[in-house]
């Protein structure tokens, strides 16, 4: 028999996921699932093992280090997936490759098969930390000191140093996403995001996992990824506040080193976001469900079907594994 959502409607649930190509993926107590759209229309679901409740090891439920490794977990299942979900898109009978490959694709065809899909999205994962990396952490030091060199800003202000370094930081995270919106793949991915959440509203207000109900909920919640990056955004600017370093290079190497400080800090305040409702934790909790008016849309009922697919194998039989 289907399990079904439970009654209490008060109730945070832990059931968390993440947009994917044409399909949605969910993480449970016990169980994982992802569910995609294939090009023939059809909802392919797989779902696997989970160890996300009481018997977890002890650095992923220590408060302050558990965020890092969840962190580090969720990147690697979440990019998993992803990957999996590209290679559902592709259809099996090859009616789509019109095209004659050329000498060097058919030399890799011969060589690597099935694995050349993989390595090319392992290459353009390497490639994206890289440019993260420059983005985000070299970029916002070599600006700040080039614009310190040139004006009367004071060279010490760590506080100074360390606001001005957060704002750009802010404006290209906010200009990424604004940008990646506008690009058609990317806005449906941004719609089955919107679907993720809406369902798992849906499930955290007690109503029956339909469509119609699916649609009544919010698209925006506190325990989002967007808020997260966010969350840890601003907590960097704090960190980097009590670090006495201002030549650009060796204060990027202190930056990535405080990652995990970082990370930690912040993945504590999502988890007190997301179990809690007070005026405190909704005011700071306010600038990440902003951004989340770029990184969601209103998604369709084929999206929300996905997403209501992917959510049912994850509710657990026992419902008390399942708190936030």
């Amino acid at each position: 028999m289907a399990k079904q959502p439970r009654e209490n409607p008060k109730h945070m649930t832990k059931i968390g996921g993440q947009a994917l190509i044409e399909g949605v993926m969910m993480k449970g107590a016990d169980t994982g699932a992802m569910a995609c759209r294939l090009p023939n229309g059809e909802i392919d679901v797989e779902t696997w093992a989970e160890n996300n409740g009481k018997n977890m090891p002890w650095y992923r439920k220590c408060p302050f280090v558990r965020g890092s490794f969840n962190f580090v977990l969720s990147m690697k299942d979440g990019y998993r997936c992803l990957t999996k979900s590209a290679e559902k898109q592709v259809p099996e009978d090859g009616e789509d490759d019109t095209e004659e490959m050329n000498r060097f694709e058919k030399w890799l065809d011969e060589k690597l098969g099935d694995k050349l899909f993989g390595i090319i999205m392992t290459i353009g994962m390497i490639v994206g930390i890289a440019v993260a990396i420059g983005l985000f952490v070299f970029l916002p030091k070599f600006l700040i000191g080039q614009l310190i060199s040139h004006t009367a800003i004071p060279d010490n202000s760590r506080f100074v140093r360390s606001l001005l370094e957060g704002i750009i930081k802010i404006a290209i995270f906010l200009g990424y996403m604004a940008c990646t919106g506008l690009m058609k793949d990317i806005r449906r991915t941004y719609e089955y995001h919107g679907a993720e959440h809406k369902t798992i509203a849906c499930y955290e207000a007690g109503e029956e996992l339909t469509v119609e109900n699916v649609k009544k909920h919010t698209r925006f919640h506190p325990r989002c990824g967007t808020s997260f990056i966010f969350i840890t955004l601003i907590v960097s600017i704090l960190v980097m506040c009590i670090v006495p370093i201002y030549q650009v290079l060796p204060r990027v190497i202190v930056s990535i080193l405080l990652l995990p400080v970082v990370v930690g800090i912040s993945y504590e305040f999502i988890r007190i976001a997301g179990k809690s409702n007070n005026w405190l934790t909704r005011a700071l909790s306010w600038p990440g469900l902003q951004i989340q008016r770029i990184t969601t849309r209103e998604p369709d009922a084929s999206q929300i079907e996905c997403a209501i697919a992917a959510l049912k194998p994850c509710i657990p039989e026992d419902m008390e594994d399942d708190k936030w």
